[in-house]
């Protein structure tokens, strides 16, 4: 395993590693977002919610 590191720049392994990691985490979140059942900011079935306040309104 030592020689891995003499091949690549433990440094920029590491800093390469923590930005894809963190795009990663980006993209799940956002996703996660885009559903309608793990959206955390709206509030579960908020689009059921809003179709029920416009049938009745």
């Amino acid at each position: 395993m030592w020689r891995t590191w003499l091949i690549f720049d433990p440094r920029r392994a590491l800093v390469a590693l923590f930005i894809f990691l963190f795009v990663l985490a980006l993209v799940i979140h956002f996703i996660l977002l885009s559903t309608d059942t793990y959206n955390w900011l709206d509030g579960p079935n908020s689009a059921q919610g809003a179709m029920v306040v416009e049938t009745t309104g």
